[in-house]
């Protein structure tokens, strides 16, 4: 078993700001080389604690044979994060998809480049039962550390029950779990049976749940286990929602541990602030139209900072979705502190600038 570093693994439990890596495309759909760098550079610089890369926002198209992306890109994540050589622990996190196979091949794949976690995805994989599903968790834990995923159904995901989240916090190389379904319910599967685990205080909690960001974060959940009550905190995020406007998100995630820290102050401010960034997301992420525009709307956020060239994905089809470009207006001008397009722009000229021998 390969372990997480015990520096990195503290970090992680702490909380941190972990960004999904968007796919920077030319108009031809081929790799942009030199934005799909500058955003790496651009979440390093804006103080995210780790990228997610490989995951939904990154495309799953990514690996199909007549793109052959993947490696590609998680190489160029992690030249970036070598060629910063930032002074904290930044953990990245390797997206891991497929049958076990290919999930396995992808564990090693992402092992061998120095990722430090694998987000394992059950999606695609509805035909398969939980119990598949543990095993193939087992044999994936044994090449690299898990970050676990609770992918909600319109992503691509699958519905999994309390008992499989259980089953899958007893796996000792599991050190996070992400929610991601948007449902209350389903999100108090995960933290439940992480309360009841024997390694309750090994797992961190993160929110994928980008309709409730800031909810999450503030929460505490407690569950009476064996007539003791337990009690965990979501502790940070990863989040696609976070791969715009990132600087702004560490300045959140700081400002929800020091409310917490201090148990008083800003607490109904920063909910109020979450409804605003729940709306934000909903014009971002599309869920007029079942998240069908969600990628798009991502790309054209980083778009309108320089930060992408456009729009473009590898699947055509895959555009903003009638309403959505009017309704990113809107909450730009509804909420503009809520952006961080100064941040971007004072530093856009040293993201773009082309590495050594970049065609």
């Amino acid at each position: 078993m390969n372990p997480l570093d015990p520096i990195k693994n503290k970090y992680l439990q702490e909380g941190l700001v972990i960004p999904a890596h968007p796919l920077a495309l030319k108009a031809n759909r081929k790799l942009d080389e030199t934005h799909q760098r500058a955003l790496s550079r651009y979440y390093l610089a804006s103080g995210a604690g780790g990228m997610a890369v490989g995951v939904h926002s990154t495309q799953f198209e990514i690996r199909d044979k007549q793109y052959g992306l993947l490696a590609p890109v998680l190489k160029m994540a992690m030249e970036e994060v070598q060629a910063a050589k930032p002074k904290k622990p930044f953990l990245m996190v390797s997206g891991i998809v497929g049958d076990t196979d290919q999930a396995l091949e992808e564990a090693y794949l992402a092992k061998s480049l120095g990722y430090d976690l694998g987000l394992l995805s059950a999606g695609g994989l509805g035909d398969w039962s939980e119990t598949q599903l543990i095993r193939r968790a087992e044999k994936v834990a044994e090449l690299i550390p898990l970050f676990g995923f609770y992918l909600q159904p319109s992503a691509g995901g699958r519905l999994l029950s309390h008992e499989f989240w259980k089953d899958f916090a007893a796996i000792p190389n599991v050190h996070a779990i992400k929610m991601a379904p948007f449902n209350r319910y389903q999100t108090l599967d995960v933290v439940r049976a992480v309360c009841a685990s024997e390694r309750k205080h090994e797992i961190a909690l993160y929110t994928g749940n980008d309709d409730n960001i800031v909810a999450d974060l503030l929460s505490s959940f407690s569950f009476m286990v064996d007539g003791q009550l337990v009690t965990k905190r979501i502790v940070g995020g990863l989040l696609g929602h976070w791969a715009v406007w990132t600087s702004k998100a560490v300045a959140l995630l700081n400002r929800v541990k020091d409310c917490l820290d201090r148990d008083e102050g800003d607490m109904a401010d920063l909910l109020a602030l979450g409804v605003q960034i729940t709306d934000t997301n909903a014009a971002i992420f599309d869920p007029s139209h079942q998240f069908k525009g969600c990628i798009p709307g991502i790309h054209e956020v980083l778009r309108r900072q320089g930060l992408l060239q456009g729009r473009w994905c590898l699947n055509p089809q895959e555009v903003l979705s009638p309403g959505q470009m009017e309704e990113i207006d809107r909450v730009y001008s509804d909420y503009p502190e809520l952006n961080d397009d100064d941040f971007v722009k004072k530093h856009l000229s040293a993201f773009l600038k082309p590495r050594q021998g970049e065609r």
